[in-house]
């Protein structure tokens, strides 16, 4: 219909003619309250916001040296189940420095002690694999 038209019935109705989208040809409008378009907009923003920030989890790393003591650990280990109540995934690093490349089956060993740990919390996704100094795993939450 023509935006006269258009117009008038959105006057008689008592409510408002509201451009949904100007680049069309010709232009798409809509006979509705104004005030209630807004308040439902805002809705489903925030809704969407909400959603988003939900779906988003971090991916936090956790380094652990070789020659750790076993507070340190206990202490990392309950560090990492934090992160994974969150909702965030962890990946567990066992750094290795100087001539300590010479002994992985340590790490090996440091890296299977922490996930027997996490065992109940949490599911290894992967093997762990050597990167460079650093043997490296990813947990997320069971």
């Amino acid at each position: 219909m023509s935006s006269r038209e258009a117009l008038s019935e959105a006057q008689k109705q008592g409510v408002d003619l509201v451009e949904i989208a100007a680049n069309a040809n010709p232009p798409v409008v809509k006979i509705i309250d104004w005030g209630k378009y807004q308040y439902q907009k805002m809705k489903e923003e925030a809704k969407n916001r909400k959603k988003a920030r939900e779906k988003q989890s971090e991916l936090k790393q956790m380094k652990i040296g070789l020659k750790i003591s076993d507070n340190d650990l206990n202490i990392k280990i309950r560090k990492i189940k934090g992160f994974l109540e969150d909702g965030d995934k962890v990946k567990i690093m066992i750094i290795f420095r100087g001539r300590e490349m010479a002994h992985k089956e340590i790490g090996n060993e440091l890296l299977n002690r922490v996930l027997k740990e996490l065992e109940e919390v949490a599911i290894v996704e992967g093997k762990p694999q050597f990167a460079g100094r650093n043997l490296s795993v990813g947990i997320r939450k069971k």
